[in-house]
């Protein structure tokens, strides 16, 4: 059992522009460059220029034993004290040596993750209404994602969901 191991050394050319308070936890390369986990998010090096996803914007992160998978949320409008999301394509990076960033993604990303629920709407489909804890930031940030064929346009379903994220609002803080 290590007990001290040593954590490798991101090259300095491999290092995306970290905020002030940003700080690397873990890094693996791939061939399309460095994927590095900070404090903040996961910087993914997509077309040159590494970008950077808060831990609370990554809907899913999946270790294929070779790939790490990403999927992105994208706000897609905003309700009344919360955030409609869709999925973005999910993103395969081969890793090369992946080291600890497995497990720091797949830590960061369920921590970011408050209290989720999923309820049915008038006609057929449903919502997940989900709170998440943003990097850096107090509280939590609340969002919906609807079940595919969900009409979120209708009057009666923007109703509906914005009376489901304020009482699951009320529930988290125990007012």
């Amino acid at each position: 059992m290590a007990l001290f191991r040593r954590r490798r050394k991101l090259p300095d050319s491999d290092r995306p522009a970290l905020e002030r308070d940003e700080r690397v936890v873990a890094w693996a390369s791939s061939p399309r460059g460095a994927v590095v986990a900070t404090n903040r998010g996961l910087w993914l090096p997509d077309g040159g220029d590494p970008a950077r996803l808060s831990w609370h914007e990554i809907h899913k992160a999946v270790w294929t034993g070779e790939a790490l998978a990403v999927t992105a949320a994208r706000v897609v409008e905003h309700g009344s004290g919360y955030d409609v999301v869709a999925d973005q394509p999910t993103v395969e990076y081969r890793l090369t040596d992946p080291g600890d960033l497995p497990a720091q993604v797949r830590a960061r990303v369920t921590r970011s993750v408050g209290p989720s629920t999923h309820h049915s709407l008038p006609g057929s489909g449903g919502v997940r209404v989900v709170a998440r804890r943003v990097p850096g930031a107090d509280g939590l940030a609340w969002t919906a994602r609807y079940d595919p064929g969900v009409d979120h346009d209708d009057p009666i379903v923007r109703e509906t969901t914005t009376a489901l994220v304020e009482q699951a609002r009320l529930g988290a803080t125990g007012s």
